[in-house]
């Protein structure tokens, strides 16, 4: 994403220097268009103009993002956390809200149905190797630590702050169930690199260990979740 050429070989610092790159990058661009959207926002009362610009925010500014190589999705996000909170309370009327909050909804429908048509069709090609497979299970336990990490650390810092729920981290550990976004990461590696250099085999392997992890987060952490939250909060 940063230009590296397709046969550099992978490396502890080239992993941290994405990471900048691509995560911390995105983020600072992130709050940069989103300070600018507000701005804007804050300047008109016409639910029409707003919602273009809105629009023209998550268009514009994903794409870029990917022109400056940050990441896209993360840059997106931050925008959006941006508006959400100090455009909706700052820079909105409430008919604007009320038009905007539609307007979303019904593209964040649309979308959805789009990406598990994708996904349904990906299925009749994907990659039923058996090591493929067996990467995807020996992966679940992974994610569930680093998300047990992450979760646990960030609790442990809030519990000074306020009191959290008997057995949160547990729940939310466990609740952490993954589906659209992590198959639609997955579905927009490329197949070559820019060198011309298959990722073919690379691909598949991500997207049928992707798929196995999103499979286990819904079938069984889905229907469990309910019995553990009964468990930690101690009721019959």
């Amino acid at each position: 994403a940063i230009g590296v050429p397709g046969h550099e070989e992978a490396s502890s610092g080239l992993v941290f220097k994405l990471l900048a790159v691509e995560a911390v990058g995105g983020i600072v661009f992130g709050m940069i268009i989103g300070w600018l959207a507000y701005q804007m926002l804050k300047s008109i009362d016409n639910y029409q103009v707003e919602i273009l610009v809105t629009l023209a925010l998550v268009l514009g500014g994903y794409a870029l993002a990917m022109r400056l190589h940050t990441s896209g999705p993360i840059a997106i996000v931050v925008a959006g956390l941006f508006i959400g909170n100090y455009g909706r309370s700052f820079a909105m009327s409430k008919k604007t809200i009320e038009h905007l909050d539609t307007f979303w909804e019904l593209i964040d429908e649309i979308l959805n149905a789009i990406l598990f048509v994708m996904i349904g069709l990906e299925l009749i090609v994907l990659s039923l190797k058996g090591s493929f497979l067996s990467a995807g299970l020996i992966l679940i336990p992974v994610v569930l630590f680093g998300r047990f990490i992450a979760i646990s650390g960030t609790i442990t810092v809030l519990k000074r702050f306020r009191e959290f729920s008997p057995g949160v981290i547990k729940i939310l550990t466990w609740g952490g169930i993954r589906g659209g976004i992590s198959i639609a990461l997955a579905l927009a590696i490329p197949k070559v690199t820019a060198s011309g250099e298959s990722l073919a085999d690379e691909r598949s392997l991500l997207l049928t260990a992707t798929y196995v992890i999103v499979a286990f987060s819904i079938i069984v952490q889905g229907l469990t979740v309910k019995k553990l939250v009964v468990a930690c909060s101690g009721k019959n």
